[in-house]
């Protein structure tokens, strides 16, 4: 893909197997990452599963749903369907994600996989190890998969990165017609984060992708960036801080003098 000259390219390396608890992460990213020819600008994007395999980060299944209340710090709503109950939460991390990101998807039958504990500073070990073997200037992200309020499907997101210029800040620039821009901040480690999944999809077995032309974007190695943290927006922006059911019933308890809110709130 090319844009005013430039060209952006993203691919996904074989060589890189089942990872388990106590694996050396760097090292197999790194193996599967030596024969790519990496440069300067690269994006190295990883899976966040295979950094919480790597981890530890497994429970049994039958313990899932008190791993999402484990991981929960706020529910956002409630919804009971046929299948079950789904939960959106807001979890450790700041996130707000159906489950609280908890995961029974490319893991071992009968287990679940948590999100890692710090992805930010599980992106930085990883940029610090690769940048010393392969000798480029590189950014890490660790993306995980989200559904978006108003849109349909599942889009990837980055939950960790460093060496990373997260954001893009262009309040105060102009548009081609001359027009001041006052709103607009790009969140390219989420642009990143859903460019990657294209190539390394939910069942290839591909958990690593590289993503080049966006050297820009890419800090010297010795600074690793604000991480992905600075992508969640502050609790005093956050217009949709419940579901609709969730703000009916504190709206209705609050008028009729029932007490603090109802659930979701």
């Amino acid at each position: 893909m090319t844009r005013g000259g430039e060209r952006l390219e993203a691919w996904a390396p074989d060589g890189i197997g089942e990872v388990r608890p106590g694996d050396d992460l760097a090292r197999l990213v790194g193996d599967a990452l030596v024969g790519e020819g990496l440069a300067d600008g690269d994006v190295v994007v990883v899976t966040s599963k295979v950094v919480s395999k790597a981890e530890g980060r497994i429970v049994r299944a039958d313990d899932r749903e008190q791993a999402i209340t484990d991981e929960t710090v706020r529910v956002v709503a409630t919804r009971t369907h046929a299948a079950g109950t789904l939960r959106i939460v807001e979890n450790r991390l700041g996130l707000v994600m159906a489950a609280a990101g908890v995961d029974a998807s490319n893991t071992p039958l009968g287990t679940v996989l948590l999100l890692p504990r710090d992805p930010d500073a599980s992106a930085r070990e990883l940029r610090a190890a690769l940048v010393a073997r392969l000798g480029v200037r590189l950014g890490v992200v660790v993306t995980d998969t989200a559904g978006r309020a108003w849109r349909q499907g599942l889009t990837d997101i980055a939950i960790g990165a460093a060496g990373l210029r997260v954001l893009e800040d262009l309040r105060g620039s102009t548009d081609a017609h001359g027009r001041r821009l006052d709103v607009t901040v790009t969140a390219v480690a989420d642009e990143i984060a859903s460019t990657a999944e294209l190539v390394t999809g939910k069942t290839a077995g591909r958990p690593v992708a590289v993503v080049r032309g966006l050297g820009r974007y890419v800090l010297a190695p010795d600074d690793d960036g604000p991480g992905a943290r600075a992508l969640v927006r502050p609790a005093s922006e956050d217009m949709f801080r419940e579901g609709s059911a969730e703000a009916y019933a504190r709206g209705r308890a609050d008028a009729l003098g029932e007490g603090p809110a109802a659930p979701g709130g």
